[in-house]
């Protein structure tokens, strides 16, 4: 375990303390408000930790780590329950790779539904599913029927429908390249629809509760759901579902995008030599200073010493493949990503189509307008993100993307 530690403290008048792994990251006053907030919840264990990629959030910031006794926020953890990164190193070099990537692009593009209009397949359909999608789906399916029997308003979601679909925003597939010219396969999502569908229905019931209840909070969004209650109980056992889903989500999307890039490849590979599954959006029972908490990571990762985790930079930047150092006051986690410097809105607004193509040169990608809110300048750099929080992780390999597929 590290001995060192590289964070500040922040707020510690009348909250729990905030301790910040931001040094050399911009952190802007809206977060530190909204962090203020968090802090003064009267569950808090010991102190909120923050991620240097932390940037505003709904209800809690994105980046960053709050453990809690006896409550949960369904907010806090969202709705895009489970979401999280897949990685694979193939056996493949960069020389085995083709000059254009355009053909393997169009490949993945095919295999793997992404975007707003083709991120799904049809509900219910279980003949346009794939079998990979199927086999996963065997296996969340009772739990599923569990969950209809005690929340009717979850089967008209989208699930299979969604299992092994990318969508949309900052959700990728990427090939990469690593410092030693190996060919990785990486990619960025969680439980899609039905996960939404999950967050958003304890989110409206937290909020309904603090109202019956006649609790006021800093903010709507911390509404919050005790611990040994019904509702509690209930909305665990839902997430738990999503997260599950989420992980069967990425491991169909990573089967179905090898198999696009052996049908464009001339030579046999095989991508079992080393693959990393982790969530960054999430909840999870763990012991910390003595006691057992509930830790809800929102837009963070676990790690653990010698866990292994992924934190991707922007579609122009570097990503990394990490090992945790098990940093207590950190509660064991490390940063999900770059984290946004620019809303989607702000980007769009201050980065032209231009700036975008010089920015992902080198990387076959979209380069039209609709993908300027996920451009390289709308994030955080990320070997600043990496610096600050050198002593949660030591970064085991460095990805570099010729390949990026968005929705």
């Amino acid at each position: 375990m590290t001995t060192t530690s590289n964070y500040e403290v922040l707020f510690e008048q009348g909250n729990a303390p905030i301790k910040a792994w931001t040094k050399g990251v911009a952190f802007d006053e809206n977060s530190k408000q909204q962090l203020k907030n968090i802090a003064s919840m009267p569950f808090i264990h010991k102190w909120v930790a923050v991620m240097p990629d932390v940037h505003l959030g709904k209800g809690a910031t994105i980046g960053s780590v709050i453990p809690t006794i006896g409550a949960v926020i369904p907010a806090a953890v969202g709705v895009d329950l489970g979401c999280g990164m897949m990685a694979a190193k193939t056996t493949l070099k960069a020389a085995d790779l083709p000059d254009s990537l355009e053909l393997m692009r169009a490949a993945i593009e095919k295999a793997v539904p992404h975007g707003l209009t083709f991120g799904k397949r049809d509900k219910g359909s279980w003949t346009d599913a794939p079998p990979e999608a199927l086999a996963k789906w065997l296996h969340l399916s009772e739990g599923f029927k569990k969950l209809c029997a005690k929340h009717p308003w979850l089967e008209k979601s989208n699930n299979l429908a969604h299992l092994g679909t990318l969508g949309s925003g900052n959700h990728f597939i990427e090939v990469c390249i690593d410092e030693a010219d190996c060919v990785w396969v990486m990619l960025h999502s969680g439980s899609r629809g039905v996960g939404n569908k999950i967050g958003s229905h304890f989110i409206a019931q937290a909020k309904k509760d603090m109202e019956r209840w006649f609790i006021n909070l800093p903010d709507k969004d911390l509404a919050y759901i005790p611990e040994g209650s019904e509702h509690f109980r209930d909305y665990v056992e839902a997430v738990a579902w999503a997260q599950d889903f989420a992980q069967a989500n990425r491991e169909v999307m990573m089967a179905r995008t090898l198999q696009a890039m052996r049908e464009v490849l001339p030579m046999p590979f095989s991508a079992d030599v080393e693959a990393v599954n982790c969530h960054h959006n999430y909840i999870r029972k763990e012991h910390h200073y003595g006691e057992d908490v509930w830790v809800t990571r929102k837009g963070a990762v676990s790690a653990r010493q010698g866990e292994m985790g992924i934190i991707p930079g922007s579609m122009g930047a570097r990503s990394y493949i990490v090992r945790g150092l098990g940093n207590e006051e950190s509660f064991c986690s490390c940063s999900h990503g770059a984290g946004r410097v620019m809303s989607r809105t702000e980007a769009k607004k201050r980065v032209s189509l231009e700036e975008h193509v010089k920015a992902v040169a080198g990387v076959e990608c979209r380069k039209d307008q609709d993908v300027i809110d996920e451009t390289p300048a709308a994030y955080k750099n990320i070997e600043a993100v990496m610096q600050a929080q050198e002593d949660l992780v030591e970064i085991m390999h460095t990805l570099k993307q010729v390949l990026c597929v968005k929705g």
